[in-house]
């Protein structure tokens, strides 16, 4: 891994707060899914503490990603609906515009990488888009889209550096904390810093004494790097078996709210992500995608400091192919 370059953000764009997560959490009504919270006794023997599991890989789509996709194609005037929307995904942000973008009846046009899981191609063609592969250690996805998006006269709503995607995505930590209460310590998956960026405003509106923790993969730290520099580090692309933190860096939205709203930001190993899948299939009967199982894997990590503490886990995805995934647990 190498730094390409970092950014500092002079002048910060205009922010969701939580009152867009409110909003979004309206607009969603109907269409998402109020994901299951579940516990593990297994897990609160083991750390000591009282663990909860919110499910997003069981939304729609089998990700959050569901979420900010419906907000922000939701938010579209009669215009931009006709023209349709344009989007780069590994995989999940794929699926959940092409069938957010269906039920809004809009076409959509998905910029995916050419060895994306093959579930999440054929999820998203399935869903009626059209699919744009490219190799994602060459080629740039980010003006891929944009060439089409001007092109076309299509919107583009990034995976995450958009305030309604986030808006969208804090929905899901504030039905953890509307459901369970307070927490002390809250562990979120991090990519590209959407979905932690909105479970920020919705702890720090809800809980604003949790401690709230990011977690990437090791070989993939961009966003741990910009956390702690106070600017936004460029990566080229890891290599993990988390598919959806392949991200090269944070957002221009993301950062300066993860930067003002977290309290640090963990890595783990993919032999760790590994160890967790397992256990979710094993003990919870959960398929759980590598990327959703950052923040248990860093939970168990830490899990002496985490004695009789409450403690909440965010899910994010269950997409995996079936083969890949049998590969894993059988390793």
């Amino acid at each position: 891994m190498s730094i390409a370059n970092s950014t500092t953000i002079s002048s910060s764009p205009l922010l969701p707060t939580f009152d867009d997560v409110v909003a979004a959490s309206g607009r969603l009504l109907g269409h998402a899914h109020q994901t299951p919270v579940l516990t593990s006794r297994t897990v609160n023997e083991d750390f000591g503490a009282e663990v909860f599991f919110k499910c997003e890989n069981l939304q729609r789509t089998g990700a959050f990603k569901f979420r900010g996709a419906f907000n922000a194609l939701s938010k579209f005037d009669d215009r931009q609906r006709r023209a349709g929307v344009v989007t780069f995904s590994s995989g999940n942000h794929a699926q959940a515009i092409a069938l957010s973008a269906r039920l809004l009846g809009m076409p959509a046009s998905i910029v995916m990488p050419e060895d994306a899981p093959q579930a999440k191609v054929a999820a998203t063609r399935g869903y009626g888009a059209t699919v744009i592969l490219y190799d994602r250690y060459k080629d740039d996805r980010e003006q891929i889209g944009r060439d089409l998006a001007e092109k076309n006269g299509l919107t583009l709503i990034p995976p995450y550096d958009h305030p309604d995607v986030i808006a969208g995505q804090g929905t899901a930590a504030k039905e953890l904390f509307e459901e369970v209460g307070a927490l002390d310590a809250f562990f979120v998956c991090l990519g590209g810093g959407g979905l932690l960026s909105g479970s920020a405003l919705s702890t720090r509106a809800l809980a604003p004494d949790c401690k709230l923790y990011g977690v990437e993969p090791e070989a993939g730290n961009d966003g741990q790097q910009s956390f702690r520099s106070g600017r936004i580090v460029h990566i080229d692309t890891p290599q993990t078996i988390a598919d959806g933190a392949q991200t090269q860096h944070l957002g221009a939205h993301t950062f300066p709210i993860i930067h003002r709203d977290v309290d640090d930001v963990f890595t783990v190993t993919d032999a760790q992500l590994v160890e967790s899948m397992r256990f979710f299939a094993a003990r919870m009967k959960l398929v759980v995608e590598p990327t959703g199982c950052l923040g248990f894997a860093a939970a168990r990590a830490m899990k002496d400091q985490l004695k009789g503490k409450r403690v909440g886990i965010l899910i994010s995805g269950g997409n995996v192919d079936l083969a890949r995934l049998a590969s894993f647990l059988a390793a």
